[in-house]
């Protein structure tokens, strides 16, 4: 029986992980609480730099962007997915779906810029340490996230577009727990080459582009910290260094991971469990990357609860 062509649906099934009921507590549970570690972990990120002059610097100012980022990013899929999994349903309205990967592409889109910028900031702090404060002043800080976020805009707002024009079939079940953008087009009933090509150009340009000048900046950086000569300022430089790299390698390895996994087993079960990674575990790690290993955060984290602590004694008096 042919399939019947639907040019606007009105709804979606996300099918999830497991459609096992007794599963359902256990995955409402593990989700339920990596989302509240990331928002808490990202936002005490925030507040630690919010509130401690000394970390109003353009790597704590960027650092500080990016844990908003990650907070909206989890936000865009995580508490739809864990109220549907409280009322026992699967849909989610053509609204909801095309609100939902508008903001997935422009999250996921500022991610990658504002690590690129991040590593830019370290090139310039331990190339040309003698002009970093005049090339990174605070203005041109803030163009550099303001570009960041003009271009993640228009490129959500033309995967967007380009979903939007696209005509459904009857067979409406997405295998993944959120509104995934090629899951979508694969749904189409209407010709979805032109959005397979924008998919491929963009995913090139705005993917490749920022891994160019990631991998760019840290060989210039690598070069120049074997440039010095004492193992001291060798290991004082690199240690600026390794938060951002490790961040940067878990973005990029999980974004590649979901990539060979879905082609490799051609399972889409297998590439929602690996899109888990980047867009949930990622996020949550990031604040623990960053503050672990970087004495200035810690500082500011015991600064901000001993305030904190100070605050609620007074208000109880």
């Amino acid at each position: 029986m042919a399939q019947r062509n639907l040019t606007r649906p009105s709804e979606f099934l996300l099918l999830g992980f497991s459609e096992e009921p007794e599963l359902q507590p256990l995955i409402f549970g593990l989700f339920l609480s990596m989302y509240l570690i990331t928002v808490f972990g990202n936002l005490l990120i925030i507040l630690a730099i919010s509130s401690d002059s000394h970390l109003h610097t353009p790597m704590y100012f960027f650092l500080s962007n990016l844990s908003f980022v990650d907070i909206c990013f989890t936000s865009t899929t995580i508490p739809k997915m864990l109220w549907n999994i409280y009322i026992q349903s699967q849909v989610i309205t053509y609204e909801a779906c095309i609100i939902q990967v508008y903001f997935l592409m422009l999250f996921a889109g500022l991610d990658d810029f504002l690590l690129t910028v991040m590593a830019y900031d370290r090139f310039v702090a331990i190339c040309h340490p003698l002009y970093y404060m005049v090339i990174m002043n605070p203005k041109v800080c803030r163009i550099l996230v303001l570009v960041s976020w003009a271009i993640s805009v228009l490129h959500s707002l033309l995967q967007t577009l380009m979903v939007l024009r696209l005509s459904f079939c009857e067979e409406l079940e997405i295998p993944h727990y959120f509104c995934e953008l090629n899951q979508m087009v694969q749904l189409a009933c209407s010709d979805s080459f032109p959005n397979d090509l924008v998919i491929y150009i963009t995913a090139v340009l705005l993917a490749g582009g920022p891994l160019t000048g990631i991998f760019y900046s840290y060989t210039k950086i690598a070069s120049s910290i074997h440039r010095i000569s004492s193992a001291q300022g060798k290991y004082k430089a690199f240690s600026t260094c390794v938060s951002h790299l490790s961040v940067v390698s878990l973005f990029y390895c999980t974004s590649l991971g979901v990539y060979v996994s879905s082609a490799v087993t051609h399972s889409s079960q297998s590439s929602a469990t690996a899109s888990v990674m980047y867009t949930v575990v990622t996020p949550m790690l990031n604040p623990f990357i960053y503050s672990l290993r970087n004495r200035d955060i810690k500082r500011a984290l015991k600064t901000f609860f001993r305030m904190a602590a100070i605050k609620r004694t007074l208000v109880l008096r």
